[in-house]
């Protein structure tokens, strides 16, 4: 099985992601039309995993679908659902289905999703889930008892906020899930670049790992300060709020926008992951404008 994304990774080229969602209900058209855009111009696409706690189809599922279709996903596991039984079944099921690539996330908390009442697990969290990817590619389980039927070779990554205001707690919990075996980092959105560029320094500069930055297509002012408003740690300048909000076309200048700062990235570290909400369709051109030029190895 062939890892792109993982061989692009080791040979320190430009990293380009991006993100879709999975549907809620039984039909994947939509999200596989979005992804297969995506072809050729990313090295993976994540394939969240009931982010916000919202109800989705499962990732592992979607996941392999894409698979089918030749694109390669990064697949997210979060940690509210499944109890370490759980999580272990699905990691060694989607290594089964040909998945390689996984992304180890806490997962988001059940209140702030659509079934509110439901009971969380948590009975690991995104540190300790790294820990057990990587038992699993040394052949053993959670209770270091070995597989019988071989290990598996999971490439691993993890979340970072360079944006968090606690520094303390940022390099505390970078070096954590370093020396638990990620192989990757995949940011938050970004808007203030210079305190990336801080974390490049001071906190990333220990490691060979790559970091991709995280851009946030917006479409709207009203967008930008929804997000202000509901996402944690973000902080949308007014600078970016005013271009969107004088534009004629706000959903063009935010193609624009997000563009720039995908240039920046490039002067920054060794990736960038997009997020375009709904609009994954409109990923290609914005790299385009950056000038990121097309992937020919899919």
């Amino acid at each position: 099985m062939i890892n792109h994304f993982r061989q692009a990774a080791q040979n320190k080229e430009f990293l380009i992601t991006a993100e879709v969602t999975p549907p809620k209900g039984g039909n994947p058209r939509r999200m596989i039309e979005m992804a297969k855009q995506l072809k050729g111009r990313v090295h993976g696409v994540n394939v969240t995993d009931g982010s916000r706690a919202v109800l989705r189809m499962s990732s592992m599922a979607a996941s392999a679908l894409l698979l089918q279709y030749g694109i390669e996903p990064i697949c997210q596991f979060a940690c509210r659902d499944r109890n370490a039984i759980g999580i272990q079944a699905d990691l060694m099921g989607a290594y089964a289905l040909g998945l390689r690539n996984v992304l180890a996330l806490t997962g988001d908390p059940v209140k702030a999703g659509d079934h509110p009442k439901s009971k969380a697990v948590f009975e690991l969290e995104s540190v300790r889930l790294l820990k057990v990817i990587d038992n699993l590619n040394r052949g053993v389980d959670f209770n270091n008892k070995s597989l019988p039927d071989e290990p598996l070779d999971l490439f691993a990554g993890a979340a970072v906020d360079p944006q968090s205001p606690s520094w303390s707690g940022l390099k505390s919990r970078f070096e954590k899930k370093l020396a638990s075996g990620a192989q990757f980092f995949q940011s938050q959105l970004i808007t203030d670049f210079d305190r990336l560029d801080k974390f490049m320094h001071q906190i990333a500069s220990q490691t060979d790992k790559p970091i991709l930055a995280g851009i946030f297509l917006l479409k709207s002012a009203k967008n930008a300060r929804f997000i202000n408003k509901k996402v944690p740690g973000v902080n949308i300048p007014d600078t970016i709020i005013n271009r969107l909000a004088d534009a004629e076309d706000p959903l063009q200048e935010g193609v624009k926008i997000a563009a720039e700062q995908v240039q920046i990235a490039q002067q920054l570290c060794q990736g960038v992951h997009m997020m375009a909400v709904k609009r994954e369709d409109l990923i290609p051109q914005i790299l385009d404008l950056a000038g990121v030029k097309p992937i020919f190895n899919q």
